[in-house]
């Protein structure tokens, strides 16, 4: 048995995708050498970084049947 929740094939991706986007935000703001534009390079990355931990590893459909009046899913 695994102990992690299944995941839908099309979301791998997605969170592949965000890795990437994490990591080159975490190394453009060790590279940078302006204060401000580390803060947002900062600010970013645990932004993305929320949004990927908050991911459903049960997809979307939860939020189709809340979006769209009418659909039994």
């Amino acid at each position: 048995m695994t102990d992690k929740p299944k995941r839908l094939k099309g979301q791998d991706g997605v969170l592949s995708s965000l890795d990437v986007a994490i990591d080159g935000l975490n190394l453009a703001k060790e590279l940078s050498s302006i204060t401000p534009a580390k803060a947002v390079f900062g600010s970013a990355s645990v932004l993305l970084t929320m949004i990927r931990v908050s991911l459903p590893p049960f997809g979307d459909e939860i939020f189709w049947a809340h979006t769209q009046p009418g659909l039994d899913g």
